[in-house]
């Protein structure tokens, strides 16, 4: 069970410009700043990630991602209400162009994560900024459900090491909602911790699934 003490380490070391090793919902997870071009390529780099390949922005309270993109329309809103927290990675358009670095060659879409905060990962309520991040496995192997299980080099290279013992080990569900505003439309492009029948159920009455 991560603590109080926990949550103030991560912080300190993402804002410092550091790699920290911690646990979501769903995997062991990789996170650094994600305005920071430095922190990003060092991550790509200890995980065998391509350049180009987007990754996620995560927050750990709805409020504040909804607060740090604000030009979200009502529909993706009142839709990212009812995916989140939990298991999901929406993709959202972003108009704004905002947190660049987590894009890959698409700004105009980013990926937005909020994850269900059990009894054990409580304490993370308590940070307050965004992190970049993707799961703490090398490129291509299998997500780490403990934390044994997160191969050597990548303990080695980064800053900060959280347990919460073992994690459910599915990746999040991935939703595209980016013509959910303008056309009701979403589709699952990768079913994972979230069902995609409970994602269905979530967003049904605003458009057709495909």
């Amino acid at each position: 069970m991560l603590t109080a003490t926990d949550a103030e380490r991560l912080e300190r070391c993402i804002a410092a410009g550091g790699l920290a090793l911690f646990p979501a919902d769903t995997v062991y997870g990789l996170a650094c700043r994600p305005d920071s071009e430095d922190a990003v390529a060092r991550l790509y780099a200890l995980k065998g990630r391509r350049p180009d390949k987007p990754a996620a922005v995560m927050f750990f309270a709805l409020e504040l991602a909804l607060a740090s993109i604000p030009e979200l329309g009502p529909r993706t809103v009142a839709a990212l209400g009812r995916l989140m927290p939990g298991g999901i990675t929406a993709l959202v358009a972003n108009r704004a162009r905002r947190f660049p670095l987590a894009c890959g060659p698409d700004p105009r879409t980013l990926g937005l994560r909020v994850p269900g905060l059990g009894p054990a990962l409580a304490a993370l309520a308590d940070v307050r900024q965004p992190l970049l991040q993707t799961s703490a496995n090398l490129a291509g192997a299998a997500d780490p459900r403990r934390l044994a299980e997160v191969s050597g080099p990548i303990r080695v290279g980064v800053d900060l090491m959280l347990d919460a013992g073992e994690l459910p080990g599915t990746p999040s569900t991935v939703v595209d909602l980016r013509r959910f505003e303008d056309a009701g439309e979403w589709a699952i492009l990768r079913e994972g911790a979230v069902p995609g029948a409970d994602v269905a159920g979530a967003l049904a009455g605003g458009g057709p699934s495909q």
